[in-house]
């Protein structure tokens, strides 16, 4: 029996005033469709796909010679739109399949649901070859109703290895991947990763940008930030950049070329800040930490406001406070006050922070460090002396006219007229004329009372002695003078020989340095004069000052060849007793710093005590962050670091808050400073309710038991 042959449906043209739109059409909902743009299509190059239409039949079964449109219904809308914009006459002929058998609604549900879409390869090769036919990006996009940026993405996944768009077509690799493959055009280098991968457990896009990336420098490092990517890539330089992720600039691909781009500009401001007249200049990327540790720093003037600095000054401050004492309703007004205040901020800091003029003789004999701070700016560190460019002392003649030397034997009690050494037991001329000088033996037997009569006195005297021990230690920590004292009191500061590479900017380095630099405006340079400051300070301010250099005296230090858990045992004490939090106080647990080296059955071990099986149940599967559950384990893995690092007590210092005397700002400092400095230039800066947004410390307490700290900005409590 023969096959029966099929007959297609008939085609013509149909006028479009003879069309109307069926409602046997199954596509009801508009979302996403965009008529404007197809009529745009259909003007550039006509109809490229005719119409399905169905004769309309009368009462009597006849034909009208109206034709109703089922499929087709975007394109049919499109000429409706062209001939009422008149750019289309209304009798213009259409294309059309004349069908009659079946059902309507099942000629519009077949046509959908058949559709085929365009494999994604096909159209980034289809855009590669609108661009070698020499279309431009603008005018791709222009055509086709996209952005450039999407036109340079395809074109992008279109230019990798053949081989890997061999792997994608055959679904061997997902979209995803082959988008991590564009972040560099070597596809040698694409094809070698692509290789060490497949015999990999985990092909993850992060784990393709990375491996693609290895020796590459971001542009958000602070060398790139330092010399700016447009000075690195006029000189020659390469960028590989990710158009497919946020990349923060792309990664610059000659890290020798960038640092000695870096090393040159270093050189260059190196040069300009010799010629200030400084002794010497140190010049380095980054200065580790404890690097001015034993060098005196000089006490500059800042340079005063001119009356405009003076007058914007005042004119940011009463707006501050008038800012910071309303109350707005709405959340809108909220946000736009909490950033004009944090814009003002800035603008005070600028005036505040005034350069330092020094004494041309002092500069003569100091120096500058020179490197660039973790923003990517110039920091310029002027004024520290070196112990061997100290001017000498000169001795001191009493009234008479004889030398005089200070004996370390004679317990502080003053000068001791400088004669030639007797002998015990000698004798001397009685034709000598004046005093003759006490016997070395009896000075030494005479200082021996004094020095126990005055331990002892001290030792009924607590206020006194305090006052002592700190004399000593600020000789220590802030003149490198400590023979100044008759109080042998020795605070030693251990060096970190093994240094992470962020420690100098860290967080708590930040406060301390900052901290030790206010206190150096408040003390005076000369070592004699320090005593009578420290009488002049208050309770709180001298404890202040006192525990400031304590805590130079602090090692915690883990150390292989220095095994002393009774000193580690202590630190875990005085963790405790201050209240330190890791996480609270800056610091933040890292990838590659920390967490990378933690072995998973310790996290794990860490998790499940600090919050049970359960969460440690839940990250039992680590991944990274790029990841979906990325995020959840990110987080526990900065709570583990910071609990591995000290115990989360969650209680913080004491703090209170003064208003300044210029302008009568307000800021934050530590408890205990004496209230003349209120006055100082630029030491201290705005906590965080006097910066618009709202600081909330609340206390959550695992089922463990243990506390943790969570910081809510800008938010009500």
């Amino acid at each position: 029996m023969a096959t029966p042959k099929i007959v297609l449906s008939a085609s013509r043209d149909i006028p479009f005033n003879k069309l109307v739109l069926s409602q046997a059409n199954v596509r009801k909902l508009k979302a996403g469709v965009s008529i404007e743009q197809l009529a745009e299509d259909i003007a550039r190059r006509t109809l490229l796909q005719g119409l399905t239409v169905r004769p309309v039949f009368d009462a009597e079964g006849n034909e009208t010679g109206v034709y109703e449109v089922p499929v087709g219904g975007r394109r049919f809308r499109a000429l409706e739109l062209l001939v009422k914009q008149k750019r289309m006459g209304k009798t213009q002929p259409v294309p059309c399949v004349v069908h009659s058998g079946g059902l309507a609604e099942e000629d519009s549900l077949a046509e959908n649901l058949q559709r085929e879409p365009l494999h994604p390869l096909d159209q980034f090769r289809a855009f590669q070859t609108l661009r070698e036919a020499g279309l431009g990006e603008e005018e791709i996009a222009a055509r086709f109703f996209v952005t450039p940026t999407v036109v340079k993405q395809r074109l992008k996944l279109a230019a990798v290895a053949p081989a890997l768009l061999d792997a994608y077509a055959e679904d061997r690799m997902t979209l995803e991947q082959l988008m991590a493959f564009t972040v560099t055009d070597d596809r040698a280098r694409q094809e070698q990763v692509w290789e060490a991968l497949s015999r990999a457990y985990s092909r993850e896009p992060y784990q393709i940008r990375r491996l693609l990336t290895e020796g590459a420098v971001r542009a958000s490092d602070k060398r790139a930030l330092f010399v700016s990517v447009e000075a690195y890539e006029a000189a020659g330089g390469a960028v590989m950049r990710d158009l497919f992720q946020h990349d923060d600039g792309g990664w610059l691909q000659d890290p020798a070329l960038l640092d000695r781009l870096v090393a040159e500009k270093l050189e260059m401001e190196a040069a300009t800040v010799q010629a200030e007249g400084w002794k010497w200049v140190e010049v380095t990327l980054a200065f580790p930490y404890g690097h001015s540790r034993g060098l005196r720093r000089l006490a500059g003037e800042p340079v005063p406001l001119t009356e405009a600095e003076q007058a914007t000054y005042d004119a940011l401050h009463a707006e501050y406070e008038r800012l910071e004492a309303s109350e707005p309703a709405e959340a809108e007004e909220l946000d736009r006050v909490a950033r004009r205040l944090a814009e003002i901020d800035l603008e005070l800091r600028r005036l505040e922070e005034r350069p330092l003029v020094f004494e041309t003789a002092e500069v003569a004999r100091a120096g500058v460090f020179v490197s660039v701070d973790v923003e990517g700016g110039l920091q310029v560190d002027r004024g520290y002396v070196r112990p061997e460019d100290e001017a000498p002392v000169e001795p001191v003649a009493p009234a008479g006219g004889e030398e005089t030397s200070a004996d370390p034997t004679n317990g502080g009690g003053g000068a001791v007229a400088a004669q030639p050494a007797a002998i015990a037991g000698g004798t001397t001329s009685e034709d000598d004329e004046g005093l003759r000088p006490l016997p070395e033996r009896l000075l030494i037997e005479l200082s021996v009372h004094r020095t126990l009569a005055l331990r002892d006195a001290l030792a009924n005297d607590p206020d006194t002695a305090f006052l002592a021990a700190l004399h000593a230690l600020c000789l220590r920590t802030f003149t490198q003078r400590p023979g100044a004292s008759c109080l042998e009191l020795e605070l030693k500061s251990a060096g970190f020989g093994v240094q992470p590479p962020d420690l100098a900017v860290s967080a708590a380095a930040r406060a301390i340095n900052a901290r030790q630099r206010c206190w150096s405006t408040q003390l005076p340079s000369e070592p004699e004069a320090l005593w009578e400051t420290l009488v002049g300070f208050d309770g709180d301010s001298r404890a202040a000052l006192f525990a400031h250099c304590v805590s130079f005296g602090v090692n915690a230090v883990h150390e292989p060849w220095n095994r002393a858990p009774q000193r580690a045992a202590h630190a875990d004490l005085l963790a405790g007793a201050v209240g330190l939090d890791m996480t609270a106080a800056g610091w933040t647990a890292t990838v590659d710093s920390y967490l990378g080296r933690v072995p998973k059955a310790r996290i794990l071990e860490a998790v499940r005590e600090a919050c049970g099986p359960e969460a440690a149940q839940l990250i039992d599967h680590l991944r990274k962050p790029d990841n979906g559950q990325g995020g959840r384990t990110a987080a526990g893995r900065q709570r583990l670091a910071a609990r591995d690092a000290a115990p989360a007590v969650g209680a913080s210092g004491r703090r209170r808050c003064w208003r300044r005397g210029r302008g009568g700002g307000r800021r934050c400092l530590p408890a205990g400073l004496p209230d003349r400095q209120r006055g100082g230039s630029g030491c201290w800066r705005r906590c965080g309710p006097h910066r618009g947004g709202r600081r909330v410390t609340r206390k959550l307490r695992s089922g463990s038991g243990r506390s943790a700290s969570v910081l809510v900005s800008g938010g009500s409590s």
